[in-house]
């Protein structure tokens, strides 16, 4: 969540609704896929668990929740 709180690399952060938006309609399973395997977009790069291989797929769904339920 480090990119989301400070809005590196075009990662959109935690609290802007406006960025979140769009987002959060694709829904949460898109979310929860990009956030685990990865995704390069037009604003920026998500790397695979944000980095930390080492956190299993139910840490990062509960942090995409958690940056969506802030995001709202």
């Amino acid at each position: 969540m480090a990119c989301h709180a400070a809005g590196v690399a075009g990662a959109p952060r935690v609290g802007d609704k406006e960025a979140w938006t769009d987002r959060i309609a694709q829904g949460s399973e898109l979310l929860y896929e990009h956030a685990i395997v990865g995704y390069q977009g037009a604003s920026g790069y998500m790397p695979p668990k944000g980095g930390f291989a080492h956190l299993s797929d139910d840490d990062v769904k509960a942090a995409v929740d958690f940056m969506v339920s802030e995001s709202e």
